[in-house]
């Protein structure tokens, strides 16, 4: 007989919650996004954001960029721009891929939002 009865395909829960530097906020904030394509062409597009957080958001472009690279993002209500850089590029849908992007510099104010403080969130 095995010594191993366990299910290996089962997940065992985590004892740790999943950290974030701070809240992501479900809001669509109009941007423009610029900067130059993975093959060296100047750009410029019009978008929204689909979630923002203190550090950054998450966006569609359909031009096509790179993880890593750097963009400027101008926020079309507040007529704010600022560096970011494209940390993760997720899934094609209608031709735009989903592309999570930070801030260069902390910008937690750019999105003129309050974001909630760092203590909120369930009661223990």
């Amino acid at each position: 007989m095995s010594a191993v009865s366990e299910k290996q395909d089962v997940p065992k829960p985590s004892k740790f919650k999943e950290h974030r530097r701070s809240y992501r906020v479900l809001l669509r904030v109009p941007i423009a996004v610029m900067g130059e394509t993975t093959q060296n062409t100047p750009f410029s597009e019009a978008t929204v954001t689909q979630v923002v957080n203190a550090h950054g958001a998450l966006i569609e472009l359909a031009t096509k960029v790179a993880p890593g690279q750097t963009l400027s993002i101008a926020n079309l209500s507040s007529g704010e721009e600022v560096a970011c850089r494209v940390v993760h590029s997720g899934t094609t849908k209608g031709g735009k891929t989903e592309l999570a992007v930070e801030f260069v510099t902390p910008s937690p104010l750019f999105w003129k939002v309050a974001f909630p403080p760092p203590d909120w969130g369930p009661q223990k």
